[in-house]
């Protein structure tokens, strides 16, 4: 193709997005009366092209949108922020677009546009939103953990907010074992919050990405995050609570994923534990399922983890392990088991399977848990 007519191409599709980062700008016009307005007028330029007088006609659209359409003031702002986006190869995502997350189409409120920096195609595979507790205990650390590696057998995609506590470790948790990431920003993507999320934020645009409705210079305020958390919500098919007191953020996302009937899980914990009385009232008021590991989500939703797939992730390769090992790898992949369990499904003595064990342990194929407990790393 001449240079000319990829000149073109690409000149004709920046003039498009104007329009369409131009909508999101008008004041008083919100994701849902601004689809309304799209479809009406026929496309997004067709908005801004409209005559006062029809614009006047259209329903929901008051005196002041129809000046600052007319003015095309907004104009200016939705360059700047093409020009944003070309300097840092970000990806503007319209609600109509096929790269656009396809759960979220099925959200009335969901964003017209999405800002994402990151390599992974949102819509082919799996998705779980995984939220909870700024201030995780271990105990909330450490099931977040083994929840996303015995969910790692689906090759899911994990998405949360990129907060401290539960959200930053199932970020690292999902890079860990190799699954990709996505994190879902309260503020523009200029920036990162809270900075010492940084070196995972950026170790994210290579295996997953970061994701947000806001301009690129939009700075974090209190009003965004629980804005966030519907596209969190959105665009994951199930959502995992992990540690949440009786109020707090992790609800608000719970509650709009019902809203949205997607199943929500949660992670019990000891009724004096504050930390934990979120995810018990959930569970208790029948708002979010009881989930003790991998296999009450996967009993829910009907999936079948990929064993195979797992074995071979593994730091040595299936051919160099003992029958033992290869049998202890197998039953560990339905999640975490016992050393009694493992020595009656593998016919062994306690002695040789806690050696097997031992070995495996030690060349990071599996991990011990407390109570004599082991699953895969």
């Amino acid at each position: 193709m001449p240079i000319i007519m990829n000149t073109f191409i690409v000149a004709m599709q920046e003039k498009d997005l104007l329009y369409k980062i131009g909508i999101t700008l008008l004041k008083g016009i919100g994701n849902i009366t601004g689809k309304q307005l799209i479809a009406y007028c026929g496309g997004s330029e067709a908005l801004f092209k409209e005559s006062k007088s029809s614009l006047e006609k259209i329903p929901n659209i008051g005196k002041k949108t129809i000046d600052t359409i007319i003015h095309q003031s907004v104009l200016q702002t939705a360059e700047k922020e093409i020009n944003f986006l070309k300097k840092y190869s970000i990806q503007p995502l319209f609600y109509l677009d096929d790269a656009y997350p396809k759960n979220l189409t099925h959200c009335i409120d969901g964003p017209i546009m999405l800002y994402y920096k990151g390599n992974t195609n949102l819509n082919n595979r799996k998705t779980i939103a995984v939220v909870g507790s700024r201030k995780a205990t271990t105990y909330g650390k450490d099931m977040c953990e083994q929840i996303i590696n015995e969910l790692s057998l689906h090759d899911p995609i994990i998405i949360s907010g990129l907060a401290y506590g539960i959200d930053v470790t199932s970020h690292k948790s999902a890079l860990k074992n190799n699954l990709e990431t996505v994190g879902v920003l309260g503020h523009g993507l200029s920036m990162v919050y809270p900075a010492g999320n940084r070196r995972v934020a950026a170790e994210m645009c290579s295996q997953g990405g970061l994701i947000s409705e806001f301009l690129s210079e939009t700075k974090p305020s209190k009003e965004n995050f629980p804005k966030r958390n519907r596209i969190i919500a959105g665009m994951a098919d199930v959502t995992i609570v992990i540690e949440s007191a009786e109020k707090g953020g992790s609800l608000i996302t719970a509650d709009i994923a019902n809203g949205y009937n997607r199943e929500v899980f949660a992670i019990p914990g000891r009724i004096s534990d504050k930390s934990s009385m979120g995810c018990n009232m959930l569970i208790n008021t029948n708002q979010a399922i009881l989930m003790r590991s991998a296999k009450d989500l996967e009993q829910t939703m009907s999936w079948t983890p990929n064993k195979t797939e797992k074995a071979l992730t593994c730091n040595t390769l299936a051919l160099e392990l003992t029958k033992n090992q290869k049998n202890i790898i197998e039953i560990l992949g339905d999640g975490a088991h016992s050393i009694d369990f493992i020595c009656k499904h593998i016919s062994s003595n306690h002695s040789e399977a806690a050696s097997t064990l031992l070995d495996l342990e030690f060349s990071g194929q599996i991990k011990s848990l407390p109570g004599k407990m082991y699953q895969l790393n």
